[in-house]
């Protein structure tokens, strides 16, 4: 029985695609899709019939081949007799859903409805879907006609790439463009990237204190000055995180404010309306806006405060106002408005313009970091990325969590960024 048990587990791993991996391999050192498809193989391995499965993106970061293999998983567990929910933005999965619902019409505000709750075949004649209109091949993502040229003499080489998987490899990647590493799940794309590349250039640019994965050598960071990374890390974890404060746009604001009339006559600086320090900040919520209140065995409850009532800042700091608005009406305009606003402000329209440019017009300034979906919080993270000018960006599945219309919006950014 023991035999038939172990044989019976090792099947499942090998039916999601990971005949490769050791048994001994740390869970640490596994890639986010290896993850992924083990934790599903653990629930078709237990034999539950009956149960309710919800599953959140569960094709982040596999590649094409290991989608299907999952899509084949999930399609077991089903005949099984199980029931699966799944939120997810890949096409694949969606067209082999037996139902699907999609939310929208559009993101934020301009969404919550229910557009389309049924088949496959009338969702791509739903002219109401944005899914469906991509889904039918109406809309798609526009592909550059030309590709730049690349100059041999303006590359950064890895040599004796070795670390985990790599087989002592070679790599050039060309600067001044758009290089995309891809490969099936597991293969050392983010070995050689995050692991390697990555790692050396924020120790050598950036004084980081990095150690990278095993390698001969690295050649032209000479021509580089500064290295951007992003991942799918959160922005923040408290209330006080917001996509203003992120992407450093809030101080421009705060200086902005304590230029005005009324606060040179008040004596107030930009530190008055700071949400984080005291003096202008509301003291009975701490600039929060809302009051945690801690619940036994649930989640925390956030409530909004009773003396600001969410505003995060006091009677005083409020009194002053920049072209009839106050601080707080700021955080809690949503970004295109902002932009329009502050659109004579270059150091403050540059940020907010790049923040619509990813599709987040929609979000509001103050928004909590907290309240922020995958997708969102990606986008501010390309947005913050563009906004530091460096000479090379790294950036870890910048379409993870999004849509395909915001997908789109991502790319062209890209494409602008390279020109």
């Amino acid at each position: 029985p023991i035999l038939t048990e172990i044989e019976a587990r090792l099947a499942f791993l090998v039916d999601v695609g990971l005949t490769y991996l050791t048994l001994s391999r740390a869970a640490g050192t596994l890639s986010g899709g290896e993850a992924q498809r083990i934790r599903l193989a653990t629930q078709i391995g237990s034999g539950l019939v009956g149960v309710l499965y919800v599953l959140d993106e569960p094709s982040i970061g596999l590649h094409q081949r290991d989608n299907r293999k999952l899509i084949a998983t999930l399609e077991r567990l089903r005949d099984l007799g199980n029931t699966l929910i799944v939120v997810e933005h890949d096409e694949e999965t969606m067209e082999a859903a037996d139902w699907i619902v999609d939310i929208g019409p559009g993101a934020g505000e301009t969404g919550g409805w229910v557009v389309h709750s049924g088949p496959l075949s009338e969702l791509l004649t739903n002219r109401k879907s944005l899914t469906g209109q991509y889904l039918s091949g109406k809309r798609r993502i526009i592909l550059p006609p030309t590709r730049r040229p690349i100059d041999k003499k303006r590359v950064v080489t890895v040599k004796g790439a070795r670390e985990n998987n790599l087989k002592n490899v070679d790599v050039s990647f060309p600067l001044g463009v758009l290089t995309a590493v891809t490969g099936v799940s597991g293969s050392g794309k983010s070995t050689l990237v995050n692991g390697i590349l990555y790692r050396t250039l924020a120790s050598r640019l950036n004084g980081a204190r990095m150690v990278p994965g095993r390698h001969r050598t690295i050649s032209g960071i000479e021509q580089l000055d500064k290295v951007v990374h992003v991942d799918q890390s959160p922005i923040g974890r408290t209330p006080r995180s917001n996509p203003a404060t992120y992407t450093g746009v809030w101080d421009q604001i705060r200086k902005l404010f304590a230029e005005t009339q009324e606060a040179k006559v008040r004596g107030y600086g930009p530190g008055r309306f700071s949400f984080n320090v005291k003096g202008g900040r509301c003291e009975s919520c701490k600039g929060d806006g809302t009051l945690k209140i801690e619940m036994n065995f649930l989640p925390d409850v956030y409530v909004p405060c009773e003396v600001c009532h969410g505003a995060r800042y006091n009677r005083e700091t409020l009194e002053v106002e920049y072209k009839g608005k106050t601080v707080a009406d700021v955080l809690d305009m949503p970004i295109a408005e902002a932009a329009q606003f502050f659109a004579p402000i270059s150091r403050i329209a540059r940020h907010l313009n790049t923040l619509v440019e990813v599709g987040l017009g929609y979000v509001r300034l103050g928004q909590s970091a907290t309240t922020l979906s995958g997708g969102e919080a990606q986008r501010i993270a390309i947005a913050r990325a563009f906004l530091k000018n460096a000479s090379i960006m790294i950036l870890d599945e910048p379409t993870a969590h999004v849509d395909l219309a915001s997908e789109r919006e991502i790319l062209a950014s890209l494409e602008t960024v390279c020109a």
